[in-house]
């Protein structure tokens, strides 16, 4: 399949368009065929590391120190179980 994805943190040129492999639902998931999704502020925002100084450390532990824990950005979609 495939799908947008960033391994670094930066702007929208890190941003690049790959395969990835299909995942595979553990028991208590689905697996939703994706028609379409959007662009978050949110996503923008953690992509490119742009807040407030002092909160940068915090999510960088979340997100991950030295590259994205997930690569594969956005939460919202509507596709077919």
């Amino acid at each position: 399949m495939k799908a947008v994805i960033y391994e670094k943190y930066g702007p929208s040129e890190v941003l690049q368009l790959k395969d990835v492999e299909k995942p595979i639902p553990k028991d208590n998931e689905v697996l939703v065929k994706i028609h379409a999704t959007s662009v978050a502020v949110a996503d923008v925002k953690m992509r490119s590391l742009d807040i407030p100084r002092g909160m940068r450390f915090l999510m960088r532990l979340y997100l991950g120190l030295r590259k994205p824990k997930r690569p594969i950005l956005g939460v919202e979609l509507s596709g077919e179980i």
